[in-house]
């Protein structure tokens, strides 16, 4: 099965293809959310350089978030016209999995809290146990990085932290004492590939908001004159 993963929750633009005699490639193609400019031409290139067309491919996998609601609208566009033109399948994963799934093909194993930054000074998090398998052991949520650090802090236990999040917030993060960090900024659209390779494919891909756009919650709360 030729797989095509595209990734946009972030500021990165990525994507990898996995090939069906199990060759993997991946490309980050632009760190500055030129998401709309960099992504059509980063399929075409990476096509090109696995020596495949359009009409080879079999499945697509999208993160469709949390992250960035531009960079989000895009990815899934993009991949929902790929598929449809390409006839193939389409399946969704979240940008919370992948940086838990990367961490763990990187050796990382224990309790480990993906943070992918949510701007406003917010976070999206999720907590995932790494073992044989990587385990989800709670829901996807927005806070705030001091919020996530105090529950720690209050827990004690040992935790690993990964994502933009995290770089984004670091100086907050390195102080938890049982803590410690994963440099990993971008969800590895490699680890999409993988995963989309053995989950059944879906009709239409719902994005993973978690909350408003910025725009919306910036006009709502803008306040009017008397």
């Amino acid at each position: 099965m030729n797989i095509l993963a595209i990734e946009t929750a972030t500021p990165a633009c990525a994507m990898a293809l996995r090939t069906t005699e199990g060759a993997e490639v991946s490309l980050v193609v632009d760190d500055e959310r030129h998401h709309t400019e960099a992504l059509t031409p980063g399929i075409r290139d990476l096509l090109i350089q696995s020596g495949l067309t359009p009409k080879e491919i079999d499945r697509v996998v999208v993160d469709r978030g949390p992250g960035l609601y531009t960079g989000l609208r895009v990815g899934i566009a993009t991949a929902i016209g790929f598929a449809l033109g390409a006839n193939a399948d389409l399946v969704g994963v979240t940008s919370l999995e992948l940086l838990a799934h990367g961490a763990r093909a990187s050796g990382v194993r224990g309790t480990l809290v993906s943070a992918v930054d949510g701007r406003r000074g917010e976070v999206f998090v999720q907590t995932f146990n790494l073992d044989r398998d990587v385990t989800a052991v709670s829901e996807p949520s927005v806070t705030l990085p001091l919020t996530v650090v105090d529950e720690w802090t209050e827990s004690g236990d040992p935790v690993t932290f990964t994502g933009d999040g995290v770089a984004r917030y670091e100086t907050v993060f390195l102080g938890l004492s049982n803590g410690s960090i994963f440099d990993q900024r971008v969800p590895p659209p490699l680890a999409a590939a993988r995963l989309g390779e053995f989950r059944p494919p879906e009709a239409q891909i719902v994005p993973l908001y978690l909350r408003e756009a910025d725009a919306v919650a910036n006009f709502t709360t803008r306040e009017r004159p008397s």
